[in-house]
């Protein structure tokens, strides 16, 4: 090894900060310098036993060792930097060659780094993070990965990874002004490689850290980030290209929910491409919504305790297996939703939890920074970074994987600073109350920003309350979601349906109370997963009576579903009647198709879907008290739910779909109903036919109307309803 040269006391310091992962300009001691008398390279290789550059022009130049692993020499000869690589040898003594990460420039620009300080990068992800790189040179082109992470308060930050061993003084990053900003290029790190980044905080303690803006992780229980480059070329082009011209509230919206994980067990993404996607392309369901994909530590919280809020998670393959799975369910029709959760984060120390030694990504009060509920943190909703993280990361579910909508979880934590606190546990707002108006202002840029930038998507709340305006548009005052979740109509509902048949009477007013506030807001019905997990049973089994009885509820239930104002949600195994309790650690009872009272639930499901897509009555006035009349809300003594369904303002015949739903254990034999017009009306739908003993369906039967006021119509028909069941009835073909 070379003697040690004696440096100054300042470049002593400079060593010594280094040396010890202090430095935060790095740059500025290491790479090359133009000074007087030459160019200076100095290199950064601690326990090497020689080390020399060659530059582009062959010249070689042998460095010395100044101190703590810090090598230095003065090509005096050189008026400009110059392109080169380090030739060092270690105690194996092989020369190893390599180039210099010090010798690049930032990688981001001056617009990205303003755009960061103000809050308002709408592309976040595509400057900080890793991102696969590719520079010419006179030495060949040079392909590597430059890694930039926000930790405003760190004393220092360092790359560490299975490209260095994991050795934090390999890589150490510089920061970008004062932006909080730490980057740094990596020559040959590419796609694949683990890393994670070395904190030193404001503490001064050193925590390893997962990438905040990571596109990919290691496979749970492993936490590192993987540096990710897709390649996935998208074949979903008429989708997409169609996709701004439609909106779901006059369109058919008929979703699939699905926790991955236990759909069927074992599946990667592409795997589900073909199974999941020719089963949804079969029933007919017009989207999916997936629980959250985002990569999360521990499988039972389902999602919903994010780590990775850019990363699908690597449980179930890449981020091109999962845009793979995209792409296909879009070839195929189907629209993809996935559940965002921007309302809380776990507190794990390898994440965001004191990310830079402080409170960062949370609020550092604990009466705004701590979520009882769920053990977890509360982002810094008035932070503008903080809010630039979640809105970017928003948008980069919409336009990198062409998700075609959010439903945001829990809102109504969000909303309210008293959520689940006792008096004394929570800090009102600037006025004395208890709105949460950061909050407010988030959802409110994030659903503004998203419908600027990407068009025909859609935003979903559940928003458990009654707070006004939740899909009332940003610009009127409002939260500016799309849709919001029915959650009174689905308490009301699932509570009627647990009465036996002779107490429903008395609970009449639960399926009739949803249509006094139906058109206050864009409604989705939801009968989702939290309704059939966690001791609260299966929907079927939340049915009194015997398995006929329950199974012939069911079916009454999902037609008055499907026929009500609002967009339909229904979690998977519901439609085939799954009398087991929802477990995210097994299957769905797939077995259960094979018998015949299930099967024909499933059939009657895709039975729905087809009526529902095709009759443009059940969801082109949703959101539209013209849309809807009833026939008869007040027959609670016969247990009979009766009205229409029209699609347009003048309440024409021609598409106008009537119902009757008998919720009672008795078959109402000629019930007379209210029909728009005279002529021929056809039963499109009987939900008794499709019991496990094949009872004889009513459906394509034709009926005659005759004249005369009947229920606010001016015709009327008479049909058989069947006990515990529905039936549909639109305008026959003239043929």
């Amino acid at each position: 090894m070379t003697p040690p040269s004696t440096p100054s006391t300042e470049l002593a310091g400079a060593i010594s900060a280094l040396a010890q992962g202090r430095h935060q300009q790095p740059h500025d001691l290491l790479g090359q310098h133009l000074e007087d008398g030459g160019l200076r390279i100095r290199v950064f290789r601690p326990l090497a036993n020689s080390v020399r550059v060659r530059f582009e022009d062959g010249e070689v130049l042998p460095l010395q060792h100044e101190a703590e692993g810090v090598w230095s020499a003065l090509r005096p000869d050189a008026d400009a930097t110059m392109d080169y690589r380090v030739l060092a040898a270690w105690a194996d003594g092989i020369e190893h060659e390599q180039d210099d990460p010090y010798r690049f420039a930032p990688t981001l620009g001056d617009i990205d780094i303003y755009l960061i300080g103000e809050g308002r990068h709408e592309q976040l992800w595509t400057v900080l993070g890793a991102h696969v790189q590719e520079y010419p040179g006179p030495l060949g082109t040079v392909r590597g990965t430059s890694f930039a992470v926000w930790a405003p308060r760190a004393k220092a930050v360092h790359v560490i990874g299975d490209f260095n061993d994991w050795d934090s003084r390999s890589h150490p990053m510089r920061l970008l002004g004062e932006s909080g900003v730490w980057e740094l290029f990596v020559p040959g790190v590419v796609e694949g490689a683990v890393y994670k980044y070395e904190i030193r905080g404001a503490d001064d303690h050193l925590r390893a850290k997962s990438d905040p803006m990571a596109r990919r992780t290691e496979v749970p229980p492993a936490t590192a980030s993987v540096v990710d480059h897709s390649t996935h070329a998208w074949a979903d082009d008429e989708w997409m290209s169609a996709r701004p011209s439609k909106t779901v509230h006059d369109g058919p919206v008929s979703i699939y929910e699905v926790h991955l994980g236990s759909w069927r067990q074992g599946l990667s993404y592409r795997d589900l491409a073909e199974h999941l996607v020719n089963y949804v392309s079969d029933l007919g369901f017009t989207h999916v919504e997936l629980l959250p994909v985002m990569e999360h530590p521990y499988g039972p919280s389902w999602g919903y305790q994010v780590t990775g809020y850019y990363a699908p998670t690597a449980r179930f393959g890449t981020p091109d297996d999962f845009k793979y799975l995209v792409d296909t369910l879009h070839q195929h029709g189907i629209g993809v939703i996935l559940d965002w959760v921007p309302a809380h984060f776990p507190r794990d120390a390898w994440a965001l939890a004191r990310f830079d030694g402080l409170p960062l990504y949370e609020h550092p009060d604990p009466r705004r920074g701590d979520q009882p509920d769920w053990g977890t943190h509360i982002f810094d909703f008035g932070r503008m970074q903080v809010r630039n993280f979640l809105v970017a990361n928003a948008i980069y579910w919409l336009e990198e994987f062409h998700v075609d909508g959010l439903r945001v979880d829990a809102v109504a934590s969000m909303l309210y600073l008293d959520y689940s606190r006792k008096d004394g546990e929570w800090l009102p707002n600037v006025h004395g109350g208890r709105e949460n108006l950061e909050a407010i202002g988030l959802l409110q840029e994030t659903n503004a920003t998203a419908y600027k930038r990407v068009g025909g998507i859609v935003t979903v709340a559940e928003e458990s309350t009654s707070w006004p305006g939740v899909t009332k548009a940003t610009d009127s005052g409002g939260l500016g979601f799309g849709l919001k979740w029915n959650m009174g109509w689905m308490n009301d509902s699932l509570r009627y349906l647990k009465e036996d048949p002779v107490n429903r009477q008395y609970h009449h007013n639960l399926l009739t109370f949803s249509l006094m506030y139906a058109y206050s807001e864009n409604y989705v019905l939801p009968v989702s997963h939290d309704e059939v997990v966690h001791g609260k049973g299966s929907l079927l089994n939340k049915i009194p009576g015997g398995r006929f009885e329950q199974l012939a509820t069911l079916r009454c239930f999902l037609a008055y579903m499907w026929s009500h104002p609002g967009k339909q949600l229904l979690f998977m195994g519901q439609e085939f009647a799954q009398p087991s309790e929802w477990a995210d650690g097994r299957s769905l009872d797939w077995w259960l198709l094979d018998h015949a009272a299930h099967y024909r639930v499933h059939n009657l499901v895709k039975e729905l879907n087809h009526i529902y897509t095709s009759q443009p009555a059940l969801w082109r006035l949703d959101s539209s008290p013209s849309g809807f009349d009833w026939l008869d809300a007040d027959d609670n003594g016969g247990n009979t739910f009766s009205y229409v369904r029209f699609d347009d303002d003048d309440h024409g015949s021609a598409s106008a779909v009537v119902v009757a739903a008998n919720f009672s254990g008795a078959a109402k034999e000629a019930m007379r109903l209210g029909v728009p017009g005279e002529g021929r009306w056809k039963v499109i739908l009987d939900t008794s036919g499709y019991d496990e003993y094949g009872t004889p369906s009513q459906a394509d039967t034709v009926l005659e109307a005759t004249a005369g006021p009947w229920q606010g119509q001016p015709a009327s028909v008479v049909v058989r309803v069947a006990a515990l069941s529905a039936v549909y009835l639109a305008p026959a073909d003239e043929e």
